[in-house]
């Protein structure tokens, strides 16, 4: 689907009216099919992973029309066909505020449901109730810190150049994270901030030139899952490490957050899903 389908057919930029009933509608697929042909993505996928949306905006009422709050984590492999616009995710959760169940356990069995069959792939959901809130911590992308280096930028355009590795000298294993990943909405262009962890092993990457690299997202516009790919294909082509993560942590909006990971090893678990100091 091309930008201007996407503007046209969704909720994206436009007038919501909030239904506060049960509507599994609402919700607005995009295939990922496009923007991976355009990355030059075809066939056997380059990595495997996640997209991790954090939902602080979940409520429903019980069976005697009482209110409950709870914060949702979506968990929807990489390889599943669709994404979600984000927009139309906030307006089919608010559907339920107005909805009774039976219990939290109902509400699970219907967001798996409809998830799975909008992003064509099983998608895990879990529940935080109010309960253990105070069990939940925040905590940051672990590695050393990009953004302390002195540069200067003058282009705000991601070009893959940018990027090179000393394969002239042993490889490294190392983790390298950024705080300053900015990109647009696709379609609105409003802007979406993020972290980004960089982990892999191979010949070293020029910091300099990844932090320049990184920042030049700051005026493209593409979604979050979009971005994260093509940091992926571009440290993969134009570095070639042996193994390669890259991990973002977006702040929320409307009450989402979406934290795309993409990789080509196993550690044996995924990423933790800890909320940031921006989150």
């Amino acid at each position: 689907m091309s930008d201007v389908s996407i503007a046209a057919a969704s909720p994206l930029g436009k007038p919501a009216t909030y239904r506060s009933e049960y509507d599994p509608s609402l919700l607005f697929p995009i295939a990922r099919a496009e923007k991976r042909a355009e990355l030059g993505i075809a066939g056997t996928l380059p990595f495997f992973g996640m997209d991790i949306w954090n939902a602080y905006e979940v409520s429903w009422l019980n069976a005697r029309g009482k209110p409950q709050v709870a914060i949702a984590t979506f968990s929807v492999p990489a390889d599943s066909p669709n994404i979600i616009e984000s927009k139309s995710f906030k307006l089919y959760l608010n559907s339920f505020n107005q909805t009774r169940l039976a219990s939290p356990d109902a509400l699970v069995a219907l967001l798996r449901a409809d998830l799975s069959s909008g992003f064509g792939a099983p998608v895990q959901v879990a529940l935080t109730l109010p309960e253990a809130f105070g069990e939940l911590r925040m905590g940051e992308l672990s590695g050393l810190l990009l953004d302390r280096l002195d540069i200067e930028v003058t282009e705000y355009r991601p070009d893959p150049s940018l990027l090179s590795a000393r394969h002239d000298e042993a490889d490294v294993e190392e983790s390298l994270v950024s705080h300053l990943l900015k990109s647009n909405c696709l379609v609105t262009g409003q802007p979406d901030w993020g972290s980004v962890q960089i982990r892999y092993v191979g010949a070293q990457i020029d910091q300099e030139g990844l932090l320049r690299y990184l920042i030049g997202f700051r005026e493209h516009n593409e979604f979050h899952e979009q971005c994260v790919e093509r940091i992926f294909m571009d440290i993969l082509r134009q570095c070639r490490p042996q193994k390669l993560s890259v991990y973002a942590r977006y702040t929320r909006r409307g009450g989402l957050d979406i934290n795309p990971w993409r990789s080509n090893f196993s550690t044996g678990q995924p990423p933790a899903n800890s909320r940031h100091a921006r989150q």
